[in-house]
């Protein structure tokens, strides 16, 4: 059964709109907007900038009124009531429940954390807001800048990438409590998670690289994987714009910055030894280097380190350098790898990928591997 989405509810009420009207300023019927908020449906995209303005919140404000209602803690919701008992076991619960989460985040579908996460981003935002001590504050803030730009990746990856604008949000968010506390480390990890939305959303590299950059001059002082990270998202920025000599004085920085990782990086848990080769082989895709990009792809595939939504990423880029060099069987091999990954775990990325993979094995959709893959990328389609 869905969950009514009663904050939902109430929010409509309190800017005095009746179901009935909220749906003529949408152009849509009654019905419409009672499944909405009876958690049968979900607006669109398209429809909820308008939304967010008739209940007047703001779009990430608007994402968590569209969450499912949830059970209540009652720890918390004590919390919430007696801002005066709120002491450090409360807040590192709910630190370690943000790490949890984004422990999930790479195995699991999104739409399966958003509730839970955006639950979680709501306490901590009450509980910030609060005059406590310093201490507790400035924990408070430094758990909401991961919860929100957890929330935010959660949000883009569900869409499928398409809400791009309640992204920017909550990365916008992420990045303000993350300055207020000083915190160089949350700035740069929401700084980066930005230029994902310019490269991969927009396919503007320009922007992205101004995203890139800035996380990397943000963490260089307290953080080599960051750097590292952003160097290397840079150098596909570069590898997008057919700028090969620049891309490889990126990589170059980033080998630098992942040489120099000790394992007290406060970032540490946000690396793993496949990324190098995913991303460098995705600037050899998009620089026509197709032997070079399926050779680099094809380690960074078989790591063991390669995580679930990663690994799905991997291999819809390695299907599409297979499909460059014309060798079918190991495409459309490699393409059926990735959607095993993608029914588990929903990744939008990898979804991404994989359908314009798909639509560029068009040329050969006679051939019944190709048939194969059309079949199972139209199941596919009505799961995502």
């Amino acid at each position: 059964m869905s969950a009514k989405r009663q904050r939902l509810v109430r929010r409509r009420q309190a800017v005095g709109l009746t179901q009935e009207d909220l749906a003529g300023e949408l152009g849509v019927e009654r019905s419409t907007v009672f499944r909405w908020e009876s958690g049968q449906t979900q607006p669109v995209p398209v429809q909820q900038p308008l939304l967010a303005r008739l209940l007047d919140v703001s779009l990430a404000e608007l994402a968590e009124l569209l969450l499912p209602e949830q059970p209540s803690d009652p720890r918390l919701e004590h919390a919430q009531r007696h801002p005066s008992s709120v002491d450090s076991a409360v807040v590192s619960d709910l630190q370690q429940r943000v790490c949890e989460l984004d422990d999930q985040y790479d195995h699991m579908p999104s739409t399966a954390l958003l509730a839970d996460t955006g639950r979680v981003l709501g306490h901590l935002r009450a509980l910030a807001r609060e005059p406590l001590g310093d201490s507790l504050q400035r924990e408070l803030r430094t758990a909401e800048a991961s919860a929100a730009t957890l929330m935010g990746q959660l949000v883009w990856d569900s869409s499928q990438r398409r809400d791009q604008r309640t992204a920017r949000e909550y990365f916008r968010q992420a990045i303000q409590a993350a300055r207020e506390n000083g915190d160089s480390v949350a700035e740069g990890h929401a700084a980066l998670r930005t230029s994902y939305l310019a490269l991969y959303g927009d396919k503007d590299p320009v922007g992205g690289l101004c995203w890139t950059e800035r996380a990397a001059t943000v963490a260089c002082t307290s953080s080599d994987v960051l750097t590292g990270l952003a160097h290397l998202h840079s150098a596909e920025a570069h590898a997008m714009r057919g700028d090969a000599n620049r891309c490889d004085a990126a990589l170059a920085a980033a080998e630098t910055s992942f040489a120099r990782i000790a394992p007290s990086d406060p970032a540490a848990g946000a690396f793993s030894s496949s990324q190098f080769d995913r991303l460098a082989g995705s600037c050899s895709l998009f620089l026509g280097e197709y032997q070079q990009a399926s050779r680099i792809l094809g380690r960074a595939a078989t790591a063991r380190t390669a995580a679930s939504k990663s690994r799905a990423i991997v291999l819809g880029n390695l299907s599409l350098a297979y499909m460059h060099q014309r060798e079918l069987e190991a495409a459309t091999h490699t393409l059926h790898e990735a959607m095993d990954v993608l029914e588990t775990t929903r990744g939008g990325g990898g979804l991404t990928i994989v359908f314009d993979a798909g639509r560029k094995l068009g040329r050969w959709r006679t051939e019944p591997v190709v048939r194969d893959v059309h079949d199972r990328l139209l199941g596919l389609m009505t799961l995502a």
